[in-house]
C-alpha cells in the first residue's frame, strides 16, 4: 500500500466549502507547505479548525476562508497574528470563539463520533453568549446543566510530522504532538506532509514506534516535502524562522500588504519558495526556541 501523493494531488481532492482542520499549534509544525498549495489554488468558502499561526492568517488574507473555529490565532512571539487581526477586526470573517478545552473536546467528539461531550468548561462565560450554536443540556442523572460541546467534523485534515513511511504510519517526535492526533481522528481524510520519508523497517524500533500518535489506517496521503512546515518549526529538526515571521508581520502595515508578501515568496512553486527563503539548509539550521 503506497499512499503517497504530491500537495497539488491533495488540494485536488479538496473542495470548496470544506470543513478543514490544520493541525499544529501557533508557529509549531504546521504543515505549511500545504497551505501555500492552496494559496495557489482556487478553492474558497472554507471553514477552517485552528490551534491558529501563520495558516490561519495567510488564509484570511488570500479570502479563502468564510469561517474560522478557534480558540486563538497567534505567531507566539508576536502575539496576535497580523492578517487574522484585519479579518477579524473588519468583520469580514464568521466566527466561532471558543477555548483550547472545548476546541480539543469538539476535535474529540468527532473523534469518537459522538454528536457532542457534556462539560462544565465555559459554562457561565460569553463563550455561550457568543456562540450560539452550543447548547445547554440536562443531566439525566443529577439535576445539574452542561455545556454540550459540539463534535467538530472535519472534511478533512492536514497535518505536518517529521518522519512517516509510505502507508501512512506518521511519527512525531518533538516534545509535544498538540491535538494532531484529534485532528486526524476527527477527519474523513487526513493528509500529512513529512520532512523524512523512512522506510517502515525505522518504525519497528520501540524509541520510534511510541512516538506514533494515530493508527496508519487514518492517513489518507502522506506527501514528502522536507522543511514544509516552515516558517513555523519542526522540532526537533528546526525551529520557528523569527526574521521571516518579522517581515511576514511587518507587511501587513505596508502598502503592499499580503500581496507584496506573496509577490515575494508564493507566486512560484513550493521550492521557488524555499530557495527565497535561504534553501533548506538554512530551514534546517534554525534555533529550537528555548523556553
Amino acid at each position: 500500500m503506497d499512499k503517497t501523493m504530491t500537495s497539488s494531488q491533495v488540494v485536488d481532492q479538496l473542495e470548496d466549502g470544506m470543513t478543514i482542520g490544520i493541525g499544529g499549534w501557533g508557529p509549531r509544525r504546521k504543515p505549511m507547505a500545504l497551505v501555500r498549495e492552496i494559496l495557489r489554488s482556487e478553492l474558497r468558502d472554507l471553514t477552517l479548525v485552528s490551534y491558529g499561526g501563520a495558516d490561519v492568517g495567510m488564509l484570511c488574507a488570500a479570502g479563502k476562508l468564510r469561517k474560522l473555529i478557534f480558540a486563538f490565532v497567534s505567531l507566539d512571539f508576536i502575539p496576535l497574528e497580523p492578517y487574522f487581526r484585519q479579518a477579524r477586526q473588519s468583520g469580514s470573517l464568521e466566527v466561532m470563539e471558543i477555548d483550547e478545552g472545548l476546541l480539543l473536546l469538539g476535535l474529540r467528539a468527532a473523534a469518537w463520533r459522538l454528536p457532542y461531550i457534556p462539560t462544565q468548561v465555559g459554562l457561565g462565560t460569553d463563550i455561550v453568549d457568543k456562540n450560539p450554536e452550543i447548547k445547554l443540556v440536562d443531566s439525566p442523572y443529577d439535576e445539574r446543566e452542561w455545556l454540550a460541546m459540539p463534535a467538530l467534523k472535519l472534511d478533512a485534515a492536514l497535518l505536518h510530522v517529521d518522519h512517516a513511511d509510505n502507508r501512512g504510519v506518521c511519527q512525531i517526535s518533538g516534545p509535544d504532538h498538540y491535538m494532531d492526533d484529534m485532528f486526524a481522528r476527527a477527519a474523513e481524510r487526513t493528509y500529512v506532509s513529512c520532512d523524512e520519508l523512512v522506510d517502515s523497517s525505522y518504525f519497528h524500533a520501540p524509541q520510534q514506534a511510541r512516538l506514533v500518535f494515530w493508527e496508519r489506517a487514518v492517513t489518507t496521503g502522506v506527501v514528502h516535502i522536507p522543511g514544509g512546515a516552515h516558517p513555523s518549526s519542526c522540532n526537533p529538526l528546526y525551529g520557528f524562522d523569527v526574521p521571516h515571521f518579522k517581515e511576514y508581520s511587518a507587511s501587513a502595515k505596508q502598502d503592499t500588504g499580503f500581496e507584496g508578501y506573496a509577490q515575494r515568496y508564493l507566486k512560484g512553486s513550493e521550492a521557488d519558495y524555499q530557495a527565497a527563503v535561504g534553501g533548506l539548509d538554512a530551514i534546517r539550521k534554525l534555533p529550537l526556541p528555548v523556553y
